[in-house]
């Protein structure tokens, strides 16, 4: 394994891509502590406390942090994402954005375009947001957040967040052009990592407290390996249904004749339903925080608290609906099916056309059962680890849900990329059993 690790570098190509992918991520950790004019730090580290468990809790943890501090890079890379999903969506119903999907190289810059200026968009609606409704709202021993709030502040911070946003879509843009690995996905991650070392300092210090065991966290570390074993497993499984293309005569060239296979994944939506199903989730609990006083309200609230199974229930069942949403979304089987009848290519025994979707659609829709399921199943185990080690949201946040699937999916594509680039000049990859099998970008 040395030895292979010892061959990214040989590569000079692999060696400057790895070196300036880190490179990248170092100024994105560093843009995540440099707070924004006009904010006092230690009272919004105070009044934040109240909101891990709410909606902008769930925004910070895709920001890597940087929410809570109120820094460059507060908004992350979500409006980016936001905007990816709403073409996305739109590329389904609207005309302009389907003939864009068919025009190739020129198209897909074209939609590029448009993403980033919908970004900057988005950007700039919730930045004005943040600085003008949200950062003045709060406060902490009767001192406000913001120092001196007014359109100085307002013009200042709103500059800020948006250029910062920008800033993050280039470096994500010019990791996957120069770097390794899907750049969006990368900067996603590493801020769900960068919280890796105040956990890891959290639990030495139970540890040493007497408060957890050693056999505590032993057995912590093996369910840990059990579930990411169990991710992987779920992130890479596919049913491959056989694609045969018949053979055809152009001029003196043969073409066709060859077997194939479609990969349907069990987890075609990726991480996309459990954000889909938090976002929503998080809405009561976010609403109850700005009615502390409402009886009614706080009963929503304890319905809705992590810890209580109609929280649990409820969860699921909306990770299993999203995941069929996002699934009909991601794959059309009426476009597979054209493009396969058009390039001379059928499913042994299915007539071509209309059978050919329907038995695609038909597989995809029994795939995506249990993968839903599985799906749903990895987002709620942390919420039940805590309540049955008393563990903190940190450390079970690393157990499943959306932290998890992000670093096994990220981590996953990368070393696909690197192994890509290993047995392309023959040297050995990582997996002595064949490469590893790419997954669905975010």
């Amino acid at each position: 394994m040395i030895d292979k690790f010892k061959n990214i570098f040989v590569i000079p190509e692999l060696r400057r891509r790895i070196f300036f992918t880190l490179g990248v991520l170092v100024a994105v950790r560093l843009g995540a502590h440099i707070p924004i004019p006009g904010i006092d730090g230690d009272v919004l580290a105070i009044a934040f406390q109240d909101m891990q468990n709410t909606l902008f809790g769930l925004y910070n943890l895709f920001a890597g942090g940087a929410f809570e501090k109120a820094t460059l890079f507060a908004l992350g890379i979500m409006p980016y994402i936001s905007a990816s999903i709403i073409i996305q969506l739109m590329s389904t119903v609207v005309p302009y954005f389907q003939r864009l999907q068919k025009e190739g190289e020129a198209g897909r810059k074209k939609i590029t375009q448009v993403t980033r200026y919908l970004t900057v968009l988005i950007s700039a609606m919730q930045a004005y947001g943040i600085v003008a409704v949200f950062l003045p709202s709060l406060s902490a021993g009767g001192q406000s957040v913001v120092i001196n709030p007014g359109f100085g502040f307002i013009f200042t911070g709103m500059v800020s967040l948006i250029t910062g946003t920008i800033l993050l879509m280039w470096f994500g843009e010019r990791i996957t052009e120069r770097g390794i690995g899907n750049g969006i996905s990368l900067i996603i991650m590493i801020g769900i990592v960068s919280r890796v070392p105040n956990v890891i300092v959290s639990e030495i210090t139970l540890i040493s407290e007497g408060v957890r065991g050693i056999l505590s966290e032993v057995i912590l570390i093996g369910i840990m390996f059990a579930v990411i074993a169990f991710v992987v497993l779920l992130t890479q499984g596919t049913r491959k249904i056989p694609v045969s293309y018949a053979k055809r005569v152009v001029g003196r060239k043969v073409y066709g004749g060859q077997s194939t296979h479609i990969p349907l994944k069990v987890n075609t939506a990726g991480v996309m339903p459990i954000i889909f199903a938090q976002s929503i989730m998080f809405i009561p609990s976010t609403i109850a925080t700005f009615f502390s006083d409402s009886e009614f309200m706080q009963g929503v609230l304890r319905w809705f608290s992590f810890d209580h199974p109609f929280y649990w229930f409820v969860f699921g069942l909306m990770i299993v609906f999203f995941t069929y949403f996002y699934t009909a979304i991601a794959f059309d089987p009426t476009q597979v099916s054209q493009q396969m009848k058009q390039h001379g290519g059928f499913i042994p025994g299915i007539r071509p056309g209309k059978k050919t979707a329907e038995y695609i659609d038909n597989i995809l829709s029994r795939v995506t059962l249990p993968g839903s399921f599985a799906l749903a199943l990895v987002a709620i185990f942390p919420y039940v680890l805590m309540q049955a080690m008393d563990v903190s949201y940190d450390l079970a946040s690393f157990f499943g849900g959306t932290s998890l699937l992000i670093i096994v999916g990220v981590a996953l594509d990368t070393l696909q990329q690197i192994e890509s680039h290993l047995m392309s000049r023959h040297y050995d990859g990582f997996l002595s059993k064949g490469k590893i099998r790419g997954r669905r970008r975010m």
